[in-house]
């Protein structure tokens, strides 16, 4: 897959970040593009500055859906077959979501539902594309996981089950979709591609789809940011509740806007290890450290040890 030129691709969570910044890149490379997400308005935008630069001839389309659900899934596979053909060349699973933190202290419905989507979206949505990609001449399947697929966690103090176990997940499955097509579908190629920070509002919209968006929190919903927020060591006595509310959206927004790789250098950086063929995409310096570290010093990954380390080369400087 060294072009897309003339190829079709499909990319999930197409309204905003790395899934923006993938449709823009392929239509401007060539591909047609078929984009997924839960945002209507969001897809609207994508699909108008995609369209902006889009190599001549480009299709673009958008569908809502949510990659947790099957029934939405299937539908959306056949849109992309009506409006794009039999044959899938290209397909990014990259929709995702953040929540379900603690096993033990979290909701067990948001756990759940954080997972369905960051790992069943990529099992669904590979299942139901499996015929158009097996129909197509070449293809390659890219599934977005994490640092957090070899490194779960944010920190020694800081549960992140729910999004790890479901990066892990996409880890093993991908790899082991390696030696699946080798034996049953040769001209199939998979990808696992292993984002660090990258500026994206998958916080601010994590935040709002599980009904925390840090400007209407309830006063329940600040009392318990301060219990776990005291349980890390952070004394907010003092901390008003809209200093609570402020502070939360403001470290949303670094994240986002403070990031040491932007989402449209995140997408170029996937794009050209599908072109080179790269079956272990790492994207940026703190995955490339993180990665090395985890390996070299797995005892201790999940203690103070590694984050120091990680510090020292001027990493990690941003904590949820």
């Amino acid at each position: 897959m060294e072009r897309f030129e003339g190829r079709v691709a499909v990319v999930t969570g197409g309204g905003t970040g790395m899934g923006r910044e993938l449709v823009r890149q392929l239509a401007a490379a060539g591909a047609h593009v078929a984009m997924c997400d839960v945002s209507a308005d969001n897809m609207a935008d994508t699909q108008a500055l995609a369209e902006a630069d889009a190599a001549p001839g480009v299709r673009i389309t958008a569908v809502v859906a949510d990659v947790s659900d099957e029934s939405q899934v299937l539908a959306f596979r056949d849109a992309v077959a009506a409006a794009h053909g039999p044959a899938l060349h290209l397909l990014f699973n990259n929709a995702g979501i953040g929540g379900g933190g603690s096993f033990v202290a979290d909701d067990r419905g948001e756990w759940e539902q954080t997972f369905d989507v960051c790992w069943g979206g990529v099992y669904l949505c590979t299942r139901a594309f499996m015929p158009m990609l097996l129909a197509a001449d070449a293809g390659h399947v890219v599934n977005t996981s994490s640092v957090n697929g070899f490194w779960a966690s944010l920190g020694p103090s800081i549960p992140h089950t729910a999004y790890s176990a479901a990066k892990f997940a996409v880890k093993g499955f991908t790899e082991a979709l390696i030696n699946d097509f080798k034996v049953n579908a040769p001209h199939l190629q998979a990808s696992v591609v292993m984002p660090g920070h990258v500026g994206t509002s998958i916080v601010i919209n994590s935040q709002k789809a599980f009904g925390r968006d840090p400007k209407e929190l309830s006063d329940e919903q600040i009392a318990q940011m301060r219990e776990r927020l005291a349980k890390r060591g952070l004394d907010l006595s003092s901390a008003s509740d809209e200093d609570i509310r402020t502070g939360l959206q403001f470290q949303a927004e670094q994240f986002r806007d403070a990031a040491p790789l932007t989402a449209a250098q995140a997408a170029t950086i996937i794009l050209d290890g599908v072109r080179a063929g790269e079956w272990r995409i790492l994207v940026g310096d703190d995955a490339h450290a993180l990665d090395e570290l985890v390996r070299a010093h797995p005892e201790e990954a999940y203690d103070e040890r590694l984050v120091e380390r990680l510090r020292a080369r001027g990493l990690f400087q941003f904590a949820l």
